[in-house]
Order: structure tokens, then sequence, then C-alpha cells
């Protein structure tokens, strides 16, 4: 059992950390063609109009919010499943396995957000991007960890991709308490009796995935109209789909496997492509000093490594969690460095906060040269200031 789950912890990072290349590849794609002669095609491309109509039910919208509204709903039933599983029997499971990675992400989301407001705090426009450093993404970071070899151990990639994943239960409650719009009650009433038939079918036994995702999908059009952001949809969804049936199969870690290949590598990477393009056209110092933007880059590289490492160390002084076996304080000082890389889901939260395209264009100019500065300075660390050991440890710290 120990080795069936180590085989499947290594694929899962294996196919985060080439996704992250992916996605390098294509955040670089879209600042080439907004600052090329491509930039009227791209910007022509994002805002195709595209339309589903049913009767009277239309759902009308440019392409680049089909790709936030919708295919982001795939990533976050993702995020749900990876979730529910941790929780049940993954690195989250035991109080004793989840409390460092929470310690870690409760600070990683902190003082990110108290960096920014700083920067920030008279600007009142500005104010609700608190949340846009706060978070981590997980496919860029465990790109960087890759790079670095026996630089960073097993055991280090593993309490990472705990953070992530509490990181992102974080944001998942942020949107929905704080990035919810008008709220249609109808709408709303009805996503809540699609709810109750998701859960109403774990609870009888339902082990094809076919009905979940139909019920899913009436869910994401309810939680669409009703204003709360239709992503959250995708997180109740999976939360409904059952881990393990009675003949031995799992249903959730069979939707799981499947699906994230498609996620990493099509469905992140089109939305990078569709939000990374930030125009350089008379970019200047005072651009990166401007309130927003200097408060979303401080947040991920200051923030992050404060909040991350700083709640870790006091934590572990005063006997609350455990230093990791095999990792040195160097290398968790590091990792802290790394979860300042925000990009996707801090891309996705300043889309939420702003409508104004030249704050949404400040949002991007933070996020991607904090989330660069993040990661070549946990890269540096990790890489030039300790020393390479086994991949797995050895002995208790």
């Amino acid at each position: 059992m120990v080795k069936k789950m180590s085989a499947a912890l290594q694929e899962f990072i294996a196919q985060e950390t080439s996704a992250g290349i992916i996605l390098f590849c294509a955040a670089v794609a879209a600042m080439i063609a907004m600052n090329s002669a491509f930039n009227p095609y791209y910007l022509a491309f994002l805002d195709i109009p595209v339309a589903v109509q049913f009767g009277a039910l239309e759902i009308a919208k440019p392409l680049s919010l089909w790709i936030n509204d919708g295919l982001m709903a795939i990533f976050f039933f993702l995020v749900g499943l990876e979730v529910k599983r941790e929780l049940i029997e993954g690195q989250l499971s035991t109080v004793e396995q989840a409390a460092l990675p929470a310690v870690a992400a409760i600070g990683g989301m902190a003082l990110p957000a108290l960096v920014f407001l700083y920067f920030n705090w008279t600007m009142p426009q500005n104010i609700s991007g608190w949340a846009i450093p706060a978070a981590t993404d997980i496919a860029f970071a465990l790109g960087v960890l890759a790079l670095l070899g026996k630089h960073a151990p097993v055991s280090l990639k593993v309490l990472l991709l705990a953070i992530a994943i509490i990181d992102d239960i974080g944001a998942i409650i942020i949107i929905a308490l704080f990035y919810t719009a008008e709220v249609s009650g109808f709408s709303l009433l009805l996503a809540g009796g699609g709810t109750i038939v998701l859960f109403a079918m774990n609870r009888l036994g339902v082990i094809r995935t076919a009905p979940y995702i139909l019920v899913g999908i009436f869910l994401w059009i309810c939680v669409l109209k009703s204003g709360v952001h239709a992503t959250l949809a995708g997180v109740i969804a999976a939360l409904a789909i059952p881990l393990s049936a009675k003949d031995g199969r799992s249903p959730l870690k069979h939707l799981e496997h499947m699906l994230h290949p498609w996620t990493a590598f099509l469905v992140l990477p089109i939305f990078a492509f569709a939000n990374a393009g930030v125009s350089l056209a008379g970019l200047q110092i005072a651009d990166l000093m401007a309130p927003l933007a200097l408060g979303i880059a401080a947040g991920l590289v200051i923030g992050k490594q404060v909040g991350v490492f700083g709640f870790m160390f006091l934590a572990t002084k005063i006997g609350l969690v455990k230093r990791p076996a095999g990792v040195s304080w160097m290398q968790l000082y590091g990792l802290a460095c790394l979860t300042g890389i925000g990009f996707t889901m801090s891309l996705f939260i300043g889309n939420l906060a702003f409508v104004d395209p030249e704050q949404i264009e400040t949002v991007k100019l933070g996020v991607i040269s904090g989330s660069l500065l993040s990661g070549l300075l946990g890269y540096c660390l990790l890489r030039f200031t300790t020393s390479p050991g086994p991949a797995y440890p050895t002995k208790p710290a």
C-alpha cells in the first residue's frame, strides 16, 4: 500500500512539474502575442462572442470569460477531488500530518494580505485585491523544485504540495465569501437543489460518474446565474463524488486520474495564455512601484516567505509541529520563497477583484513580477546554499 501511494504521489508530482513548464511557455506566448504584431489578433481571439442557448436559457459571453468561468470550473473540480482525497486518506488525513502545512498555509495567506493592505490602505479602489498575493501556483512551484534535483528532497515536495492544497481550500473560501456579486435567490435555490441531489446520490451508493457530471453541469449553470462565482460549482460537485465503492473501485480517483493531464496540459495553459498577456509598451519603473502592483509583488515576495517560514519556525519552536525528516531550515526557507509563485490563482482572483482594464493590467504586472522574483529567489537559495542529499529522508530531523 505504501509503495502504491508513493508511486501515485510521484506520478502526481511528475505531472505537476511538467505542467509548470507548459504553463511557463503559455505565459511567454501570451506576452509575445500582446507585445507584437499579433496583438490585434490576440485581443480579437479573447473577445470572440460565444453563446449557448436552450429555449429561454441563454449564456452569452466573450471567449475569455468562458475560459475563466467554464474551463476553470474543471480546474476547481479537480482541486475539490484532490482536497477530498487528501483529507480522507492522504497527506492531510491526520492532525499530525496536516499540522505543519496548515500552519504554513495560514501564515502564507495572512501575511501577504497584510503586506498588500499596507501598500494600498489609502487606495480604497485597490482594497478588493487583498487576496491576490495569498495564492500559490503548485504547478510552477513544483516545476522549479524539479529543476533542483537532489537539492529538493521528496519530503520537501510533499510538504509544498500539502501547503498548496490547504492554500487552495483557503482560496475557495475567500472566493465564496468575498468575491460574490449580487445574488439571485431563485438561481441559488436551484443550485441548492442540485447540491442536495449530488449528495443524495452519494448516500444512495451511486458510483457511476456520469450522473454526477450531468447534475454538476446543472449546478454550474445555476451558480453562474446566481451571482456566486461559477467555479465553486466544480468544488461542490467534486466533494459529492464517492472516494470508494463496495466493489473496491474509486470513482473519485478514476476521475482525478482522468482529468489531471487534461487540466495540467490544456485547461491551465489556456487560462495562462488568455490572462498573462501584459502590454510592455511605455512600461516604466513607476508602473512597478504603483501601490497595486507593488502591494501584490511585495505580498508574494515578502509576505509569502515571512508568513510561511515564520509560522513554521515559531510553531516548531513551541512544539506545535515537527520539522520534516531530512529537511533543513534553509530548505524550508527556500520552499517558503517558492510559495510566492502565485500566477494562476493570483491572476484568477485578480480577475474577480477588478473590472477596470487598467487595474487588471496592473494586477498582471504585479503577479508576474512577484512570481518571477519568488521563483528565482527560491531556486537560488535551494541550489546554492544547500547540499544535495538522498531523494528520501533517512532519519528524523
